[in-house]
């Protein structure tokens, strides 16, 4: 097996991977006024601290406009707030607020039992190895990608607009 070979391989296990996690997180979520969107904000803002709309969008590859969506859903939820931006006077930081990270904490952990459940038998170092592989991959894929890499895919913005009124 050539390594383009071996590295599609790992690709095609990619979406399953990403649909099942998906699928377990959101049934998770039943019962709860989190969505996965939101769920990925919370995240974000939690490892990197408040962000504009615009940083989280980049980081998520969706558009302003998707994320401004999810912004305001969860600051109607008392999820996230808006506060002032040093930086900027008309961008406005997004934070968790206190609600939040207590609902995303007890998400986490369900998370977790769920993922002792689904590595059961896995070494944590095999893990630890597969994450650091992914990681130089997705790198990797991102630099062929190109300088368009970091803009949302034309098919997402079709998606928000769709949305919109």
């Amino acid at each position: 097996m050539t390594r383009a070979e071996a590295a599609y391989a790992v690709l095609r296990q990619v979406r399953p991977l990403h649909q099942y996690s998906a699928r377990a997180v959101s049934d998770l979520l039943v019962g709860t006024d989190l969505t996965l969107p939101l769920r990925a904000i919370l995240e974000l803002l939690l490892e990197g601290g408040p962000q504009t709309v615009p940083d989280l969008g980049r980081a998520l590859l969706v558009t302003r406009q998707g994320v401004q969506k999810i912004v305001d859903d969860g600051v109607r939820l008392g999820h996230l707030e808006l506060r002032p931006n040093p930086a900027h006077a008309r961008s406005r930081l997004v934070a968790v607020t206190a609600h939040g990270q207590s609902a995303f904490v007890a998400l986490r952990a369900a998370e977790a039992a769920g993922l002792e459940l689904a590595t059961a038998g896995i070494d944590p170092d095999e893990l630890a190895r597969c994450a650091a592989v992914l990681e130089r991959l997705t790198a990797g894929v991102r630099e062929i990608a190109g300088s368009g890499a970091g803009v949302p895919h034309p098919d997402v913005v079709a998606v928000d607009h769709a949305g919109s009124p």
